[in-house]
């Protein structure tokens, strides 16, 4: 069965899914696996203050780096500050108003906000700290922009309407570009143990494609409900 069809009726380009049929089971698993990401750590982590052993492994080889990557950090970093965050989202859902794919421009607003909330509400349940003070577990910088990652490789994959394999390699791309790059700029910030962008990582995978399919869920309803012409 098509992307386009749906029981045998064409689907409008305002009605395109959100979720490709071929990703539909694939990305299922992503969720199962994001939530995992950010479970397991959280248990390992819950309520500590100090870096783990993958942590300073991990901050260690980012020790003496060029003035100009702090620089280049912060710009990073600002793109998940609120106002950097709101730009983002715009550009994003403005992009997918472009190509026609309006349940993603729905889900790069809900969908982002979602994970941001996910996140902050997280933190003080896992209660871990950085410097003692600051709760850190999961980063809702690193979460925001792979779900903003999540977005635009699914526009890609609507637009391209790629197979399976392709489809999945392009969103697993999206996400680890979008997320290292902040993840990066976090950890080279002091902001964040590397581990925490982990946790970061995996609240987006868990969230987004669930918020994706019930976007889809919704449309679909919206669209059975409508009287045939």
């Amino acid at each position: 069965m098509s992307q386009g069809h749906v029981a045998g009726e064409s689907v409008r380009p305002s009605e395109r899914f959100a979720v490709p049929v071929v990703l539909r089971k694939p990305l299922g698993i992503v969720a199962l696996v994001g939530a995992l990401v950010v479970a397991v750590p959280a248990t390992v982590f819950a309520g500590d203050t100090a870096p783990g052993d993958l942590d300073r492994r991990i901050e260690s080889a980012l020790d003496n780096q060029p003035p100009a990557s702090r620089t280049a950090a912060l710009v990073v970093d600002w793109l998940g500050e609120p106002v950097g965050l709101a730009l983002s989202i715009a550009v994003v859902a403005a992009l997918c108003v472009i190509f026609g794919q309006y349940r993603l421009a729905v889900l790069a607003v809900a969908g982002t906000l979602l994970v941001g909330a996910t996140t902050t509400l997280l933190k003080p349940v896992i209660d871990r700290r950085i410097y003692g003070e600051f709760q850190s577990y999961p980063s809702g910088h690193t979460a925001v922009l792979v779900a903003l990652g999540f977005v635009v490789a699914l526009l890609m994959v609507n637009h391209l309407r790629t197979r399976q394999v392709a489809g999945l390699l392009i969103v697993i791309s999206a996400v680890i570009i979008a997320g290292t790059g902040m993840a990066w700029a976090q950890v080279a910030l002091g902001a964040h143990y590397p581990t925490d962008t982990l946790g970061g990582f995996g609240a987006a995978l868990a969230v987004m494609p669930v918020v994706a399919w019930l976007i889809d869920w919704a449309a679909g309803s919206r669209h059975k409900q409508r009287p045939s012409n």
